[in-house]
């Protein structure tokens, strides 16, 4: 099965894209090739780009302490285990002692780091990044494996407060959705939200082997999947059968 996510909010769309971008960071640093690790330090921009915006490192403290009391309010009910809350609690304290610690935007203190931040003035340029261009960068591109992937773990650290923070949210925002198995008639499926509830990310999976690849579109009212078919000429066309697939609406 594919899964296809749609965020209903600004703020959801961010914490995809981080996560997006980090388990790319974590896949690349594990390898070995000069040419992964160039890619994962390009990643490391694309964070520091992302997380740039003002109030993420508010949207996220905020996000941390409304689950805190959620989870909070769940105490005492025979049906839920204390010892997972506990556990769940914990994480999302030391989350919020670790990201509140953190000095200034995302990645800040990298920005101190001026041959890292040479390397990112010259990233969007094409051919940028090349040995006349940036001899120093060459040079460290030729050192042994272990030694680049040190240096990238030391210029990842400041991050990883953000990337856990993200992954527990997103986690538990995940977990909170009930998939229900939906069938599109002649490509097209339409549903209304329930009022009085506010979904943030909407959850598509569907079977690979019909070719078919979800539309998607959704506010507070209302959410559309129209199914396309990629033809041979490469051009997307609606498709017209009846197909099945499964969602879920977290919130």
């Amino acid at each position: 099965m594919i899964l296809y996510e749609y965020p209903f909010n600004e703020r959801i769309r961010t914490y995809l894209r981080l996560e997006h971008l980090f388990r790319r960071l974590g896949e690349l640093v594990e390898r070995e090739s000069p040419i992964d690790h160039h890619y994962a330090l390009t990643t490391i921009f694309e964070v520091m780009d992302v997380g740039a915006r003002a109030d993420l490192k508010a949207d996220v403290l905020k996000d941390l302490d409304r689950q805190k009391l959620v989870l909070n309010g769940y105490r005492g009910n025979p049906a839920i285990s204390e010892v997972v809350l506990d556990k769940v609690t914990v994480q999302l304290e030391e989350c919020f002692a670790a990201v509140n610690n953190l000095a200034g935007k995302v990645g800040q203190s990298l920005t101190e780091n001026d041959w890292l931040m040479s390397i990112r003035s010259r990233v969007g340029i094409p051919g940028g990044t090349c040995e006349f261009d940036l001899p120093a960068y060459y040079a460290w591109q030729h050192l042994g494996a272990a030694e680049r992937q040190q240096d990238l773990q030391r210029w990842i650290a400041p991050l990883v407060p953000l990337a856990e923070s993200i992954r527990v949210l997103l986690k538990l925002l995940r977990d909170s959705g009930a998939p229900q198995k939906v069938v599109a008639r002649a490509g097209q499926f339409q549903q209304a939200l329930p009022q009085g509830r506010t979904f943030q990310l909407l959850r598509l999976r569907i079977d690979p082997a019909f070719g078919l690849i979800p539309e998607i579109s959704g506010n507070r009212l209302m959410v559309s999947v129209r199914l396309m078919r990629h033809e041979s000429d490469g051009r997307l066309r609606a498709s017209t059968d009846d197909s099945a697939f499964e969602l879920t609406l977290c919130s």
